[in-house]
């Protein structure tokens, strides 16, 4: 006779516990990165303080690295950690290429596929929504191609600074934004495909459905 076990594991009530967790040192890093999207865009087209725009998103990008480090190592995740990190990820992509299109360091053409693939993805969102689910996790793809193209776009500022690596950061950056851009859209069609199967295979709930008339 095979006994039925009731109760949860207690890794996974003390997962279930740690996950509604609002102060940790991760999420902490989250919002100064926040914080920092006007700061860039003020350094990039008021000031154009190059070096200190480059500075802050070199910073940016170690602090989007050691924040995920952090959460697994100190065991803070959380619920806000997951939706605020590529968040803060995706605003800080847009503000930055936003500020390089006006500043006439990057082509219009790539900056129209990015901000497309986020505003095709973004009008899938209801397809979980209607049907009670959460979006799909960020995939390692994904993370490794908004990591080059945010490493990228430094680089590219750098190959405009008047600074003896002023050669290296122009062809280090369009190397990165290249291999960054194809993964980003093949990543999106990832995304894509996911949301089409859900779609496919989920039902709405009939509380949701539409009532004929």
């Amino acid at each position: 006779m095979q006994l039925a076990v009731t109760s949860e594991p207690p890794d996974a009530v003390a997962e279930e516990a740690g996950a509604d967790r609002i102060l940790t040192v991760p999420n902490a890093l989250s919002v100064l990165r926040l914080i920092g999207v006007p700061v860039l865009l003020w350094l990039l087209l008021v000031r154009h303080a190059d070096g200190w725009a480059f500075a802050l998103l070199i910073v940016s990008g170690f602090t989007d690295f050691l924040d995920g480090k952090l959460a697994r190592l100190l065991d803070q995740s959380s619920r806000l950690g997951a939706l605020l990190d590529p968040f803060v990820d995706r605003l800080y992509l847009v503000a930055t290429v936003i500020g390089l299109l006006l500043r006439d360091i990057l082509p219009w053409p790539v900056v129209v596929l990015l901000i497309a693939r986020d505003l095709v993805l973004t009008a899938t969102l209801p397809i979980y929504r209607r049907r009670g689910l959460s979006p799909p996790e960020v995939i390692y793809l994904g993370k490794a191609a908004t990591f080059a193209l945010m490493s990228a776009l430094p680089w590219l500022l750098a190959g405009h600074m008047d600074w003896p690596l002023r050669g290296f950061g122009h062809a280090f950056g369009w190397a990165l934004l290249v291999w960054g851009a194809v993964v980003y859209l093949w990543t999106g069609l990832l995304y894509l495909g996911k949301a089409v199967a859900v779609a496919r295979t989920v039902a709405i709930p009939t509380g949701e459905q539409p009532q004929r008339t």
